[in-house]
């Protein structure tokens, strides 16, 4: 009856050698820690990183407001910028402009920002801002956190079973130079009685 080549290793017999024993544990070993230890880092890493995410998503929507921006002039665009207009026919998405607004305070700002769907002086476009009036990013979401979280947690995972397995391979490496070693020692010492009448007998 044919068996595995991992099964044997565990058998007791005259071909198994101590290195053969040792590789099976270090394959068992190292099966057991994707399967249970990769994971398990990967969902804490993931757990850390969605409770720190979520602490951000509700300090972000906290102090970053929605007001409405009115353009004072278009921004010249980059010498190297294609001009969307002429390669595509429609109008740019996002633009840099200058513009003014008012904070949630009631100060009044003016700045250079990057405005979507804006074409010309006098246009009004929403904008974020922070406590201060100044313009910040878009607050980030609950969904966004929850992707970035579940990233990171497999990310973790996979870079953990990987560690293992290259871990893995270096070990069996190591027992594979070991045996070569063992096997040139043999043939060398068969080769000092090859041929005389008598050896082995």
């Amino acid at each position: 009856m044919h068996k595995t080549p991992v099964i044997w290793r565990w058998r007791h017999n005259p071909l198994r050698r101590g290195t053969d024993l040792v590789e099976a544990w270090v394959g068992l070993i190292a099966v057991l820690l994707m399967l249970v230890a990769a994971p398990a880092a990967g969902w804490a890493v993931g757990s850390l990183a969605h409770g720190a995410l979520r602490q951000t998503v509700r300090e972000q929507q906290q102090h970053r407001h929605l007001v409405t921006a009115t353009t004072v002039r278009l921004m010249p665009r980059p010498p190297m910028e294609p001009d969307p207009e002429t390669a595509s026919g429609h109008r740019p998405q996002h633009r840099r402009v200058l513009a003014n607004w008012t904070a949630p305070g009631g100060s009044t700002h003016t700045g250079v920002v990057s405005a979507r769907r804006v074409a010309a002086a006098g246009d009004r476009f929403p904008l974020w801002t922070d406590d201060r009036g100044r313009a910040a990013a878009r607050p980030m979401d609950t969904t966004t956190a929850a992707a970035h979280a579940a990233l990171a947690g497999l990310g973790t995972a996979g870079a953990s079973a990987g560690l293992v397995e290259g871990v893995r391979r270096l070990i069996v490496r190591r027992l594979m130079r070991r045996r070569y070693a063992r096997w040139d020692r043999a043939w060398a010492r068969a080769g000092q009685t090859w041929g005389r009448a008598g050896a082995g007998s």
